[in-house]
């Protein structure tokens, strides 16, 4: 667990020492938090990524900030249809991810998952539980591309 941020380390820390169920009622409340981190008027992203995949069941929008230490941010738009899980999973790594360097976000082991989720919600909504970090690498590894490019560097 060292290599995750010590906030997504604090947040796996609750979730750990909790039962199926309260660990179900914690991943609702997270889902009912999501629309905190949509897009925010006035902001000005450095990548934005809005598409439906097939693994998702309506669009799903990713829109990155970054500061002067290169440090980023996540504003997520959920389309009306997106499942619980999804929307739950979308709170936690807004979160936890929050001021993460990109190489950092990149590299982050998705073995923590299970450990949010739980055995039984996990072996059942496997795929979508990897979705959102999916999206999040992504659009980090789009953005370290673009930081590459536009420093005159090689990829």
């Amino acid at each position: 667990m060292e290599e995750l941020p010590k906030a997504l380390k604090d947040i796996i820390s609750t979730f750990e020492v909790l039962g199926e169920e309260e660990r179900r009622e914690m991943l609702i409340a997270y889902s009912e938090a999501a629309p905190q981190f949509s897009p925010k008027e006035g902001e000005s992203y450095v990548l934005t990524d809005v598409r439906k995949d097939e693994e998702c069941t309506d669009m799903v929008g990713v829109y990155l900030l970054s500061d002067e230490e290169g440090k980023v941010y996540f504003r997520m738009h959920l389309g009306p249809h997106v499942q619980t899980l999804t929307k739950a999973m979308t709170s936690i790594l807004c979160q936890g991810l929050s001021g993460s360097l990109p190489q950092q976000i990149v590299n982050i082991p998705s073995t923590f998952i299970s450990k949010i989720v739980g055995g039984e919600l996990f072996r059942v909504r496997s795929q979508t539980v990897y979705y959102v970090l999916g999206r999040m690498k992504s659009a980090c590894k789009q953005l370290l591309s673009k930081r590459t490019i536009e420093n005159g560097q090689v990829l």
